[in-house]
């Protein structure tokens, strides 16, 4: 969007942070992150300089999901603490300039949730329709293998439908049986989630992180789709991007946000999203979201076995994907920027070195994300340079992704359990969940007692604290980092063009605004890397992750050490 310095919404220069609260800070010993456990620690996020603090769910639920399950959508969960606890958050982080924004997971909701009680309790029930419940396939009897009324596999894998016994009827649920989808074909439902919504505004959060939103339109004629994997079949046709989407999405616009102080943030989360939907989602003259979370860069290194099949990331597809979403965004809508999040691996494990050149990597990549054009999303720990978490046992881990894989894995014997070890280790989502690294102490001072989920034994040396005492630190290189998107106009609204596109090792690219322009370079290698950019003579180093200037010679030709990173004022 060609957005002016005087004109661009706040959000262009403002830098968000993600925190999972089971797993940021334990206040009361009981091995289980909670709002008190946050609050502790809102000095640790305004030191880093961030806009917005997005908070994962903190609702009421039996926690299927870690929360995403949610059985009560107007209160906390007593794990997580109180609502006045949640007013003293929102209180603490607005003292300090920063805003709050909620986590919305209105695709589906717990099984537990009073909605689906009703709604299963009978099929007269006057919220039946409020889920998507259907009869047997056409001869078959309930139960019945391949009864379901759809082939749909779920995300979760198996069937994406759960037969009810007592009324033998199935209900749909694309991610665990324990969160059916609520059918937002009804205008009932609809309005119910609004008045909620508007229910968290008036109490003065700032906005809302829409979990998988793009999914809440379906096809009613849910129609099968096509099989690639045994008996189940792809239904994302039917229910990603759906008919009625953008209908939806501008109708919670005027009910909920339309007329509200411009001070508010809305991402969709949106999988399966294509730039050329994301151009409609985010295009301010619509009137939908702000900006969407798209999965096209990390799906690059997924093999043709899915997520825990890994394959080698080639840094020419990355730029090409990142290349596209910049250009196709460039003229109308916005783009975040993400490595990292509770669903996503350590990207210093993941395209880095969580080695000998952790720092290094780490301070590199988030370089390279933060000045490309779009809003940056940190997540916990993603400032420290945390890395995954190797588990010995396949039983160590938790997360109900995970473990569905390892089951049907090893129910059709689709591979060993070292080969499901491996695949997990580098994928599996409690990578991004083992407790925040605090300090050096037992438990990395996440807990007095014992955590959910094992610390990582590095967090001797790579905690907060540490971090904090060093200049040369991940932190404090992504503190300048947020600090130059705040102060360089360039960062938040600059032309972005891409150089080397073919280049195996190198990231290169600038950005351009009113005259001035930054060159941005990070080699994505253990290796020195020789390269030449017509840019880089005569310009002057702004932020770099070595002590020194490795500066391009009178030609452009600049040798980059390993890992390294460097963004450079172009002599005009």
């Amino acid at each position: 969007m060609t957005w002016t310095v005087e004109d661009a919404p706040w959000w262009t220069r403002a830098v968000v942070y993600q925190v999972y609260p089971r797993s940021f800070a334990d206040s009361d010993g009981d091995g289980v992150g909670d709002l008190r456990g946050v609050l502790d620690h809102v000095d640790h996020l305004s030191a880093l300089g961030v806009d917005v603090v997005w908070l994962s769910p903190i609702y009421p639920s039996p926690q299927d999901d870690n929360g995403y399950d949610i059985s009560d959508y107007q209160d906390v969960d007593p794990s997580f603490g109180t609502l006045a606890d949640l007013d003293a958050l929102l209180a603490a982080l607005h003292e300090r300039g920063m805003r709050l924004v909620m986590d919305l997971v209105v695709n589906h909701t717990s099984d537990e949730h009073p909605w689906f009680v009703e709604s299963r309790a009978s099929t007269e029930s006057p919220k039946r329709d409020w889920y998507w419940w259907r009869p047997p396939r056409h001869g078959m009897a309930p139960g019945q293998p391949g009864a379901e009324p759809t082939n749909w596999r779920s995300f979760f894998s198996g069937p994406a439908w759960e037969l009810d016994e007592s009324t033998g009827e199935y209900y749909l649920h694309l991610f665990s049986r324990k969160q059916p989808d609520l059918n937002w074909e009804n205008p009932e439902v609809r309005h119910a989630v609004y008045a909620m919504m508007r229910w968290w505004l008036d109490r003065g959060v700032d906005g809302f992180r829409m979990d998988v939103i793009n999914l809440v339109s379906k096809d009613p004629a849910l129609p099968d789709g096509p099989v690639r994997d045994g008996v189940l079949g792809d239904g994302s046709a039917a229910y990603t991007n759906g008919p009625r989407i953008h209908e939806f999405l501008a109708e919670m616009h005027r009910e909920v946000f339309a007329g509200r102080p411009d001070r508010l943030l809305t991402v969709g989360e949106m999988p399966g999203v294509t730039v050329e939907h994301a151009r409609l989602f985010t295009d301010p003259a619509r009137a939908e979201v702000d900006m969407v979370f798209q999965f096209e860069h990390v799906g690059l290194d997924h093999g043709p076995g899915g997520k825990f099949d890994v394959r080698r990331l080639r840094l020419r597809d990355l730029k090409a994907s990142f290349g596209r979403w910049q250009a196709e965004l460039a003229d109308v809508g916005w783009n975040s920027l993400y490595w990292n999040n509770h669903d996503q691996p350590r990207i210093v494990s993941r395209f880095g070195d969580d080695g000998a050149y952790r720092r290094e990597s780490a301070t590199m990549l988030g370089t390279v994300l933060h000045l490309h054009r779009g809003t940056p999303y940190v997540y916990q720990g993603e400032e420290l340079g945390m890395t995954n978490a190797r588990f010995d046992s396949l039983d160590d881990y938790r997360d109900i992704e995970s473990l569905r894989h390892v089951a049907e894995a090893r129910a059709h014997g689709h591979a060993t359990d070292d080969e499901l070890l491996d695949g997990l280790a580098a994928m599996s989502r409690d990578n991004a969940r083992t407790p925040m690294q605090w300090d050096a102490t037992e438990h990395a001072g996440f807990t007095t007692g014992t955590p959910w989920l094992p610390v990582h034994p590095n967090h001797v040396e790579v905690n907060a604290a540490a971090a904090r005492a060093d200049d040369r630190s991940v932190f404090h290189h992504y503190r300048r980092l947020i600090e130059l998107r705040h102060t360089d106009p360039v960062v938040a609204l600059g032309d972005f063009t891409m150089l080397l596109p073919d280049h195996e090792h190198v990231y290169a690219f600038t950005r351009s605004l009113d005259g001035d322009t930054l060159l941005v370079l990070g080699n994505f290698s253990g290796d020195e890397q020789d390269v030449a950019v017509d840019a880089g003579a005569g310009s002057t180093l702004v932020l770099g992750n070595y002590d020194d200037d490795a500066a391009p010679d009178a030609d452009g030709r600049v040798r980059l050490r390993p890992w390294e990173s460097q963004v450079r004022r172009v002599a005009r």
